[in-house]
């Protein structure tokens, strides 16, 4: 059965250019990145390369790049790095979890936290943002996209909020590096995190931008990695798959074809709305990443169509992988004021860069003959048809 994959942003597959640039320094040039001899000064040559790649993807300097295991731990990194005790952290309702359990963590051990809501369409309001601000705001962190319905935050308008009350602001870029041009002058950002497995390098390794002059504390303690930001042997692999993957998204930034992914995608959402009764587009006419469609289905549990669809050959998602099994509605959806049955009758949608037409019509025609088998099955959409 031809399988489609559908949930990129849960997770992209490894780009082949990315895994030959990695295959060396599992065997061959093994060695520890802090040694001084040829094997280790082969290993830590290859992770400055790497640095530098990643810094030009979004506009930075290599030293303003630190190496972490992911989003997780760059969300984690910004949050305690910058806030303490008696400090105020702003952040949004809409916010992955890396960073809303972050805050909340940091509440519980003296700061203060403000999350500001979003509009219908999932966008944060930087009128809200400003009038959060208190004499000991330390830190203001928005995401740049949104991983469930892939809404893009007005971040440059709030970058220079922050920036004018001389206030720290972190965005979490994860589901925007590789999809759209970032760019951290532009943004006004003091950090930013990234993802490798967001963008087509390997899961486990990810990046902090952190603006020359910005005071982290290291959350991890031990040798001087990262220039003491970081402890610990890096992964030089990684690392260096997430380098060669940042290569290749600039790459593919710069191409004419540069906009296929949203014409797919486009088609997709199009053909569904057409062709099937009783659907949204969860995130309206906001502006998007070019690559996901939030779409809720009346009438549908979302976990059951999810399975359905997988039975088909086509992998979406409900939501965000790392809330998968969960029996609360989506904090997102909800803080956007969809209702707890609305939020679960919703359908994430995200392509990837290896995402053809072929399988967008074969996603589409597994989508209309799944809605209406799971329907025919509902009483909820029988009763809804009476009334109607």
């Amino acid at each position: 059965m031809l399988r489609v994959y559908l949930d990129n942003n849960a997770s992209t597959p490894v780009l082949p250019e990315v895994l030959a640039a990695m295959q060396p320094y599992f065997a061959e040039s093994f060695g520890n990145p802090s040694s001084i001899h040829q094997n280790g000064q082969t290993a830590r040559a290859a992770i400055e390369d790497a640095r530098e790649s990643v810094a030009r993807l979004i506009g930075a300097r290599g030293s303003e790049i630190v190496f972490t295991s992911g989003g997780t731990e760059a969300d984690n990194l910004a949050v305690a790095g910058i806030a303490a005790p008696g400090d105020h952290i702003i952040t949004s309702s809409i916010e992955h979890h890396a960073v809303l359990h972050a805050c909340r963590y940091a509440a519980s051990q003296g700061c203060e936290v403000t999350e500001v809501p979003v509009n219908g369409t999932g966008v944060v309001d930087p009128a809200d943002v400003r009038r959060a601000i208190r004499r000991n705001t330390r830190l203001i962190s928005v995401m740049f996209a949104n991983n469930e319905t892939g809404v893009l935050q007005p971040v440059d308008e709030i970058g220079k909020i922050a920036a004018g009350s001389g206030i720290h602001f972190h965005t979490d870029a994860v589901q925007g590096a590789g999809k759209i041009a970032l760019d951290v002058t532009k943004i006004g950002c003091s950090l930013m995190s990234l993802s490798g497995h967001k963008m087509h390098a390997p899961q486990g390794v990810g990046a902090l931008f952190v603006r020359k002059g910005t005071q982290v504390r290291a959350s991890l303690q031990g040798g001087p990695q990262e220039r003491f930001r970081r402890a610990g042997t890096e992964n030089v692999p990684g690392i260096v798959g997430l380098g060669r993957a940042a290569s290749a998204s600039r790459l593919a930034l710069s191409e004419p074809n540069g906009g296929m992914v949203e014409i797919l995608r486009n088609r997709l959402e199009q053909g569904i709305l057409n062709r099937v009764d009783g659907c949204t587009v969860n995130s309206g006419p906001a502006p998007r990443t070019p690559n996901t469609a939030s779409i809720r289905f009346d009438c549908i549990d979302g976990e059951a169509m999810v399975i359905a669809l997988d039975l088909q050959g086509v992998a979406a998602s409900s939501g965000a992988a790392c809330s998968s099994g969960a029996t609360k509605p989506s904090h997102v959806l909800t803080a956007m004021g969809l209702t707890p049955a609305q939020a679960r009758s919703t359908i994430r949608f995200s392509l990837g860069r290896q995402t053809t037409e072929a399988d967008i019509d074969f996603a589409l025609d597994a989508v209309i003959v799944t809605v209406a088998r799971l329907r025919a099955l509902s009483p909820r959409y029988s009763a809804e048809m009476v009334r109607s």
